[in-house]
């Protein structure tokens, strides 16, 4: 997924704060997106790197794409790696291998 269902959510999942590097410490950081597996989260800013998954969008109400997580640890067992101990090919480090 190349664009996000609507401008706030673009805006919020591509938010870089000036203080802080990590989101998970920046109070104004709200969602994350995780590109791999084409998940969104909001953050828990309890001092930890929490996420409760949503599955609508908090600003237009547009349905959120499925989550992309059982097919991303298929397709690397059927590569032959384990992404536990493995290096993981660049491509699906993000949503690039989506697409191939």
């Amino acid at each position: 997924m190349s664009e996000h269902c609507c401008e706030s959510m673009t805006r919020r999942v591509t938010w870089h704060c000036e203080d802080h590097e990590d989101p998970f410490e920046c109070p104004d950081a709200l969602v994350m997106f995780d590109a791999r597996f084409q998940e969104y989260g909001l953050i828990i800013h309890d001092g930890g790197a929490s996420v409760i998954g949503i599955a609508f969008c908090p600003w237009c109400g547009s349905r959120l794409p499925d989550s992309q997580r059982d097919r991303w640890f298929e397709e690397l067992e059927q590569r032959g790696i384990d992404p536990w101990g493995d290096e993981i090919p660049s491509e699906y480090e993000d949503g690039r291998w989506l697409h191939t």
